[in-house]
């Protein structure tokens, strides 16, 4: 494979002028930069990989920065040393961005996957073409906006949703039951989402009563640090429960931590743990221990390329996260995820992650862009 060395990496940290969004009271709209990273090799062949940093104020430009000073030692190095290159990666001295070492990896398996012409999922497995999908929500204003927004999800033929909200136990806990009692016997999957912001008492609170309403799972009612928190919270309710995915990215960690019965499924992101690589560890991890892994994909359209490919190669994943309203997630994507009629996301079409990108876009939105090259 010398002839598919990397000589060029090209870094993109773009800012694009979409509608923001907040998921907790008196959070501000938060600004999501997208992180685009393209290898290119000596025969032409590429590798593009996204990730979201998401911070309030305006753009962040560390994950950029940070591949500055990495992507030089990527450079004379193919896609088939990605577990060398992970390896290498993991530990540099001192943490660095995770998505900087997530995007590394998965630029190097959408190169690979297209070396072999084959649609990412089916490189690493192929367990399946289509997933349900949840619709994932913003913040809204009051129980009556949930009330409309979940039938308009409906309508386009969602059948599990997810509440960003309030974050607030005495204002949210109303908002799911209403919800709940609206769409009854409508066989409608509903999940809870409060970005770790409940203490224990609330939490257990809250968690009997989503137990009640059938709710298919609360995610995130504790810092996900708190693990002893979390198995208490399961011993004392019956609702499922997952953590919010971007502190345990640790293999043994994470092993730890559901070996303790902290979680009902493990949960993680591909571009935030450090990439397929990893991941695929975890799910093999989550198989043994008889667990789901429910992947985020929150982000902008490569993000969740790379999350739903890794739901299709392997069986122990339920939903696909789909971001919703649309348009704000998929800026510079010319090939877009969607939820179809029957409540299913599809394997995209073409061959690695399968997006095409409108680099034009990307270009014009830029608000830092360099490369590195082979001298």
């Amino acid at each position: 494979m010398k002839e598919h060395a990397i000589e060029r990496a090209e870094v993109f940290v773009v800012g694009p002028d979409v509608e923001r969004y907040t998921w907790a009271d008196g959070m501000s709209g938060q600004y999501m930069a997208n992180i685009v990273l393209r290898l290119t090799a000596a025969s032409g062949l590429e590798g593009i990989a996204g990730a979201a940093m998401i911070t309030p104020h305006g753009f962040d430009r560390a994950t950029g920065e940070t591949l500055r000073h990495i992507l030089p030692d990527i450079i004379g190095r193919h896609p088939g040393e990605r577990e060398s290159l992970w390896l290498k990666l993991r530990n540099l001295g001192t943490p660095m961005v995770p998505q900087a070492h997530s995007l590394i990896d998965i630029a190097l398996w959408d190169m690979a996957a297209r070396h072999a012409r084959l649609p990412l999922y089916q490189l690493l497995g192929g367990a399946r073409d289509k997933v349900l999908s949840y619709a994932s929500t913003p913040l809204l204003a009051d129980n009556q906006a949930y009330i409309d927004y979940v039938g308009e999800r409906r309508r386009e033929g969602f059948k599990a949703v997810k509440f960003h909200c309030w974050c607030v136990p005495e204002r949210d806990l109303p908002m799911c039951e209403a919800v709940a009692k609206h769409f009854h016997g409508q066989d409608l999957a509903l999940m809870l989402d409060v970005e770790q912001r409940y203490d224990r008492i609330g939490a257990v609170k809250v968690a009997r009563r989503l137990s009640e309403l059938g709710f298919r799972w609360f995610e995130a009612p504790l810092l996900d640090t708190d693990i002893e928190g979390y198995c208490e919270l399961r011993r004392r309710s019956t609702v499922p429960v997952i953590a919010a995915g971007n502190t345990w990215l640790d293999l043994q960690a994470l092993a730890q931590a559901a070996k303790a019965g902290a979680w009902s499924a493990l949960r993680v992101d591909a571009t935030i743990c450090g990439g397929i690589t990893p991941l695929r560890k975890v799910m093999g991890l989550a198989e043994a221990l008889g667990m789901d892994v429910e992947i985020q994909c929150w982000g902008y359209t490569l993000t969740q390329a790379a999350n739903l490919h890794m739901m299709l190669a392997y069986a122990n994943c339920t939903y696909f996260e789909q971001p919703v309203p649309y348009p704000a997630f998929e800026y510079g994507a010319q090939d877009v995820i969607r939820t179809d009629a029957q409540g299913y996301v599809h394997a995209p079409p073409g061959q690695g992650l399968g997006i095409g990108i409108d680099w034009k876009a990307i270009e014009a939105a830029a608000i830092l862009r360099f490369e590195v090259r082979r001298p």
